[in-house]
């Protein structure tokens, strides 16, 4: 029988603004996912933060999209909502579009990963969860991590790895998908992903079908029509044994890449992975943060986590995101601090704009 891995996510409520889920809040989510663990709906599981995004990594025999699996995780962000409310935390219940489960979490509001697989004999997955920014966040790292020989060396040096893998890309906005091959195709990928507000990875495979990464791919924004929080995705990645190493899961993420959210979903700024205690985003709502951890999956159980990011060699990158973040904060509302218009339709702005409408005349040539 095949094993599922499956993360939901949310962000229910925050204490002091948008920066750190109470305790509260992950000790009833830790209530209803062990009720669930009595009653063998779930084999195992694993509760943590990112910032104010709650992530809730499961394992089961269920398979993805299974209705039970997802009222569970449903029903525990419902209740910690409730509790949420009762603190008056910010934002109570914000990722929650709704109060009726309909069968999965697909279109409610939480973000959800899930790969389905056959255990190798040894099967390291590493889970990563963001805060402050959207799912095209992943799609750098995503790509060099199984397509960029710059990054995975066992792309030129392990045959296991030397025919390359199938990338499943999202077009958020028309609602469509491809998928392309790497290398062949890895200018047309590149000409897509490069957009990653629109063109999202949704998964990875070996070319002979093996699942190697899912990715959350809700936008948040475009289900509620107007801004009601950034994405906060999250990701399940494969690794060694056929395909990339660990270390070479985590490599990309040594540099701090730009990515749109940070404050009010409104601003680019750069990806800074830490700790899960560090995973704070403070500093003008961010900047955005990641982070790491790495699991063995055994008969369904998640033996670790290991804390990938909380690693000195990560200290220089977290100092280069903090002077990026210098930087680009100095621009304050102007672009490229502040996403492109097109960007801004989901947030605040529209509000702006219909007051000023009236006062806007035409120009004489």
């Amino acid at each position: 029988m095949k094993t599922t891995v499956s993360v939901i996510k949310a962000d229910i409520g925050s204490v002091s603004g948008h920066c750190v889920s109470h305790p509260a809040l992950l000790e009833k989510c830790d209530e209803v996912l062990g009720e669930a663990l009595e009653t063998s709906i779930l084999e195992d599981y694993y509760i943590t933060r990112c910032g104010d995004d709650i992530d809730l990594i499961m394992t089961h025999k269920n398979g993805e999209l299974n209705e039970e699996v997802h009222k569970t995780a449903y029903d525990a962000f419902m209740q910690a909502t409730e509790i949420a409310r009762e603190l008056k935390l910010y934002g109570a219940g914000q990722d929650l579009l709704s109060d009726t489960f309909s069968g999965n979490i697909k279109g409610m509001g939480p973000g959800c990963a899930e790969m389905e697989f056959k255990e190798r004999p040894s099967d390291p997955v590493v889970v990563y969860c963001c805060d402050k920014t959207e799912p095209g966040a992943f799609n750098l790292p995503i790509y060099k991590i199984f397509a960029d020989p710059f990054n995975t060396a066992g792309l030129v040096i392990d045959p296991k790895l030397h025919e390359g893998f199938k990338f499943e890309v999202y077009d958020v906005i028309d609602h469509k998908k491809v998928i392309l091959d790497c290398p062949e195709e890895m200018y047309d990928l590149l000409a897509l992903i490069g957009s990653t507000g629109r063109y999202v990875i949704k998964r990875v495979f070996r070319k002979d079908g093996e699942i190697a990464a899912a990715v959350s791919t809700e936008r948040l924004n475009l289900m509620a029509g107007e801004y009601v929080g950034k994405d906060d995705p999250a990701a399940i990645v494969r690794g060694q044994s056929g395909f990339p190493a660990n270390g070479e899961l985590v490599e990309p993420f040594a540099f701090p890449h730009m990515v749109s959210g940070w404050m009010r979903g409104s601003h680019n700024g750069p990806l800074m992975p830490t700790s899960q205690e560090e995973a704070n985003p403070i500093r003008f709502d961010g900047p955005p943060r990641v982070i790491g951890l790495g699991f063995q999956i055994s008969d369904a159980k998640l033996v670790g986590p290991v804390d990938l990011f909380d690693d000195p060699a990560f200290d220089e990158t977290r100092r280069t995101a903090s002077r990026v973040a210098s930087y680009i904060r100095r621009h304050g509302p102007f672009e490229p601090h502040r996403l492109p218009s097109e960007e801004m339709e989901y947030t605040s702005l529209p509000g702006v704009m219909e007051k000023l409408e009236p006062r806007f005349v035409d120009m004489d040539d």
